[in-house]
């Protein structure tokens, strides 16, 4: 017991030994590193912890994600004030009845606030009432409806795992992109909009997302709610790889255009709740197109 103890002492005087060799700058990118980290952590968990609840928590979070990301969409596209507060109401209303679209009624519900949306607009007195009509029909198209697809998917196989296979698959990739492609990353990949993508990053995080949808299909296949086929697994790798890799970069393109960094700064270390579902933005949507005719044309 006394060794142990002793052991243990000198561990933390190394560590605390080690703390006091960095010097500043060092330390302020370890904060923000364990800041990202943490938040990252938070953010996962939140998403797996609603899929694994059911189908409601999934359409519940997709709600939440498209109204914090329509606010933050209508901020770095306008001046958001309180005269454009209806506007946006009726825009994160759109898209939550997107969201429980996968029902009959929010579907009706959405034509009436696009209805209520374009008579509104009568009523504002701005000049500029194509941009403004431009803006939410943008927030309903880019937001609304992938984010209905997400929902889509939990209900396709009656099993709300299926969704949480896609997000893992993104997860996997943006890892795997950043290990390879900040090792031996050579070739840019679309240097005009993200300079620092590139082609090896983007076969190696394909790689990555492959070999998981390989590892799924041989072991938790059921889980996710999937047959045991491996041309489905890596054929649904594939979509969300490709989808999920365009959906980057058409946020990177609006936030060069924009000339922002980020689109907000509600995740510490992460930026905005766009810069974290942006790959699935275009991947939810390709996914949920891929498995209905995987369906349609397996028989």
């Amino acid at each position: 017991m006394t060794v142990l103890c002793n052991c243990m002492l000198q561990f933390c005087v190394r560590i605390a030994n080690f703390a006091a060799s960095l010097n500043l700058e060092t330390k302020m990118e370890l904060k923000k590193l364990t800041v990202r980290t943490l938040s990252g952590i938070i953010y996962c968990g939140i998403i797996v912890g609603c899929i694994l609840i059911g189908h409601e928590a999934v359409a519940i979070m997709a709600s939440a994600l498209a109204t914090i990301a329509a606010i933050e969409f209508s901020k770095i596209n306008s001046d958001l004030n309180a005269r454009r507060i209806p506007t946006l109401l009726l825009d994160i209303a759109g898209c939550i009845a997107l969201c429980f679209g996968v029902y009959v009624y929010p579907i009706i519900l959405w034509v009436a606030i696009m209805i209520a949306r374009f008579v509104e607009e009568l009523y504002i007195n701005d000049n500029k009432p194509l941009h403004n009509l431009a803006n939410s029909m943008m927030t309903q198209i880019y937001i609304g409806i992938p984010l209905a697809c997400a929902v889509g998917i939990s209900y396709l196989f009656s099993r709300p795992e299926a969704l949480l296979a896609v997000f893992l698959f993104l997860w996997i990739n943006d890892t795997g992109a950043f290990l390879v492609g900040s090792t031996i990353g050579r070739h840019r990949l679309f240097e005009r909009i993200s300079p620092k993508k590139s082609w090896e990053g983007f076969f190696g995080g394909a790689a990555f997302t492959v070999a998981a949808a390989l590892l799924f299909c041989y072991t938790c296949s059921g889980f996710f709610g999937f047959d045991n086929d491996a041309l489905l697994w890596i054929g649904l790798a594939v979509v969300t790889v490709i989808f999920g890799t365009w959906g980057d970069l058409v946020e990177s393109m609006i936030k060069r255009t924009l000339n922002i960094k980020d689109s907000g700064n509600i995740i510490p270390g992460h930026g905005g709740i766009l810069d974290r579902i942006d790959s699935l933005l275009l991947a939810a949507p390709a996914v949920l197109i891929y498995l209905i005719l995987w369906e349609l044309l397996r028989f």
